[in-house]
């Protein structure tokens, strides 16, 4: 479990603007504000974790406790992105939610053969997503168990 009063670092990959306000709404109404990071695509999700580019100060960006990740962006995709992250010894524990419009079978199949820990269809309205973050933060960080020293990757 998450320690209590240990800041949550939470990083979002979508490409859709209106989709990530209204996460950082849905994250500011559940005060998840200080560790709550937003990423365009694929490509600039693996620069973050890899701390590449603009994202090369380790402190400034800290490896998250949990990732969400939209499949359909542009540069790279969702599911390329999980493929690298899973295959990566110091990624692959993140837990990684899949957070997107799709309902394809054949999506949800891949995703969880990539190596997904969950797999959520985004709820299209306001109400819907904060219920949904609400939901995120109480299993992740009060109920799951994550890996002692996690931060360490």
């Amino acid at each position: 479990m998450h320690k209590p009063g240990q800041p949550v670092h939470i990083l979002m990959a979508d490409d859709d603007p209106d989709d990530r306000m209204m996460a950082d709404q849905a994250f500011k109404q559940y005060r998840l504000t200080n560790g709550v990071f937003f990423v365009e695509d694929g490509q600039e999700l693996m620069d973050y974790l890899q701390h590449r580019g603009q994202y090369a100060d380790a402190n400034a960006f800290p490896l998250p406790d949990l990732i969400l990740l939209d499949l359909n962006m542009p540069r790279k995709d969702g599911r390329e992105a999980l493929t690298e992250i899973k295959t990566d010894p110091i990624l692959r524990r993140i837990p990684v939610v899949i957070l997107t419009t799709s309902q394809a079978e054949e999506d949800v199949l891949r995703s969880y053969d990539l190596g997904v820990n969950a797999y959520i269809t985004k709820p299209a309205t306001f109400q819907g997503l904060s219920e949904t973050i609400r939901l995120l933060n109480i299993f992740w960080f009060e109920l799951v168990k994550l890996p002692n020293g996690q931060k360490e990757y």
